[in-house]
């Protein structure tokens, strides 16, 4: 004897359109609440170093660039033409020392293009050692 009907069993279904809805929201809030800052709105202020004047390293090359545009590599002045010029004036500059470091002395209001054209000079001249000169920051 058999007193119990056969019950279809039903599989488990989950709904999925409530949870879409939860993340729909989510998504909408955090838009909403998010701020975009531009980078063109960023304060930097640059470093400044407090450490004692170094005396001159012999093995150094010294390159100041001023804010007109004038170039001068351990104080000789030199035309910018194009970075593989200066490239080979650095060379001419380093030809006796071992192992130089390349010292950038930049005026605050030089642009970084100028910046990164004596940087990859230097690279192309075959020195890897690059060193920023800064102001000692008065407290």
């Amino acid at each position: 004897m058999k007193f119990r009907a056969t019950a279809v069993k039903q599989d488990p279904e989950i709904n999925l359109i409530p949870l879409i809805d939860v993340f729909l929201v989510i998504i909408i809030f955090l838009m909403l609440t998010t701020t975009y800052s531009r980078f063109a709105e960023l304060q930097i202020n640059l470093p400044s170093a407090e450490a004692e004047k170094q005396l001159e390293r012999p093995n150094e090359i010294s390159i100041v660039m001023a804010a007109n545009g004038q170039y001068r590599i351990n104080r000789r002045a030199i035309t910018f033409t194009n970075v593989p010029a200066f490239a080979q004036e650095m060379r001419l500059a380093g030809a006796d020392l071992k192992d130089p470091v390349v010292v950038i002395n930049a005026d605050s209001s030089v642009t970084h293009q100028a910046v990164v054209r004596v940087m990859d000079a230097a690279r192309q001249a075959g020195y890897g050692q690059i060193a920023f000169a800064v102001e000692q920051s008065a407290r």
